[in-house]
């Protein structure tokens, strides 16, 4: 049987509940709701880590962030790792991505290494906002909109989020890959291309036709109740002071209006993607393409959005930061409106796109072929998810360091220190089948401590489990 082609949309900073598909009444995605409906959804996956780099390293070569070196964001990766896009370049697909991609520092206008990843189309940009000679939505906006470069990247008189759609880094994405789709791939090999947008992340602002969707006092407000945070690790009552590690602003900076337009903001960001998405199917329709594509669209992480005192990412574990939507289309072989309920990881993709090319390559891939939840095949539901934030997001002092792990409908994050007999344990333990919002922190609940010992006792043995044991042993000694 011909090789797909595999057409990954990835969305920077959305939360898994930020679609219409999964349920929200609020927010309006036709598109990604007409691929939803086309295709798979599923309800439970979750990235490798609560912030870019770590997770997206983790998609690119299969394997958990402490294996693949990208440990924070502001790292480079180890060069000698291997791509899963370099291994399906080697195998004859034309490989492409337009976007962002957060495998090394572009802090400051830095421009990323470039490392053998097999991209023989490269259109990076990390960011709409830092002046880089290797930023190429610069370079296009200069060239298609000069007016509106001089004003919102040279003179900065501008906000660049509310450019006109026209103009926006999420159209830009989507005008690469229709370039690709119809003109520049090499139509006599499959493709494998990766859109990798910007939106939602912050800064919350996007183009008003979109913000006048929403009526930001109609939106729900944030989820928590009152004094959450009195019981959870004081990281998180930092966090609602400021973000970043104090270099943002918190939640406790804004009012309850300035909350609900953030949010209103950030639904517009996603129904700006949506709509793009949707110009990116039609041109796969367009093309011909559509019946022989495996199209991914998904997200490399959460965002906070005021639940739980909180805004934006960093050490914290919640749904809302590390569960992320995941759409999956292939006419033909993935059943249309399948919703699929069991907990799958980010590097689960890794393998699933490998196996659908034909490919067993990159051999220290971790993850796990999703293709017999939708073929009827043996699927490894092993019940458990994993992910690992490691001073990752700016710096603490003291560094903060959390692992989390899910089992059935039990979560467990624990907080690292350094490691001391007198130092006071802290953590996190929820019930999600009891409380789904995650608002009950039942660490030091007496009734919970003997689910407390089971699940951290599981902790240590998923983190032996998915240790890096792929070096062949050739002789018993």
């Amino acid at each position: 049987m011909p090789r797909p082609n595999i057409l990954f949309l990835c969305t920077d900073q959305q939360r898994y509940d930020a679609l219409g598909a999964a349920g929200n009444e609020h927010i309006r995605t036709p598109h990604l709701d007409r691929l939803a409906a086309q295709g798979a959804r599923f309800t439970n996956c979750y990235t490798q880590s609560p912030i870019c780099a770590p997770s997206r390293g983790s998609l690119m070569t299969g394997r958990y962030p402490r294996h693949h070196s990208l440990w924070a964001n502001g790292v480079d990766m180890d060069p000698g790792e291997q791509l899963f896009t370099k291994v399906l370049a080697d195998e004859g697909y034309d490989c492409g991505l337009a976007g962002k991609l957060h495998l090394g520092s572009a802090f400051d206008g830095r421009i990323e290494p470039r490392l053998d990843d097999g991209l023989r189309v490269f259109r990076w940009a990390h960011d709409p906002y830092l002046r880089s000679a290797g930023n190429e939505y610069h370079h296009w906006l200069r060239r298609t909109h000069p007016e509106l470069y001089e004003s919102a990247v040279v003179k900065r008189e501008r906000s660049i989020d509310s450019l006109p759609q026209q103009a926006h880094y999420s159209h830009w994405v989507a005008e690469e890959t229709i370039e690709f789709l119809g003109h520049s791939r090499q139509k006599d090999r499959p493709f494998c291309f990766i859109s990798n947008f910007f939106d939602p992340h912050h800064g919350f602002e996007a183009p008003q036709r979109f913000r006048d969707l929403y009526d930001a006092s109609a939106l729900p407000a944030p989820v928590t109740i009152e004094d959450e945070l009195a019981t959870k690790p004081p990281i998180y009552t930092q966090e609602s002071a400021k973000s970043y590690a104090g270099h943002m602003p918190g939640f406790d900076d804004y009012s309850p209006e300035e909350l609900q337009e953030i949010k209103a903001q950030y639904f517009a960001m996603v129904s700006l993607v949506d709509e793009e998405v949707g110009r990116i199917l039609d041109a796969l329709e367009r093309e011909g393409l559509a019946e022989d594509t495996l199209v991914i669209f998904t997200s490399d992480h959460g965002e906070m959005l005021g639940d739980h005192r909180m805004l934006l990412k960093g050490p914290m574990m919640f749904d809302c930061s590390v569960r992320v939507p995941l759409l999956a289309r292939w006419p033909g072989r993935i059943p249309e409106g399948m919703v699929a309920e069991e907990l799958v990881e980010w590097i689960d993709l890794t393998r699933t796109l490998l196996a659908a090319a034909g490919s067993d390559g990159l051999p220290r891939a971790q993850g796990r072929d999703l293709a017999p939840l939708w073929s009827g095949g043996e699927f490894d539901d092993r019940d458990w998810v994993l992910s690992e934030y490691r001073d990752g997001c700016w710096a603490y002092d003291p560094p903060v360091q959390t692992t989390m792990v899910r089992r059935g409908t039990w979560k467990i994050v624990v907080h690292h220190g350094r490691p001391s007999t007198d130092r006071e344990r802290t953590g996190e333990l929820y019930d999600l089948a009891a409380d789904p919002d995650e608002l009950h922190n039942l660490w030091d609940e007496a009734s919970a401590r003997e689910t407390r010992a089971e699940m951290q006792a599981f902790l240590l043995d998923v983190l032996v489990a998915t240790e890096d044991r792929s070096r062949e042993r050739l002789a018993p000694f």
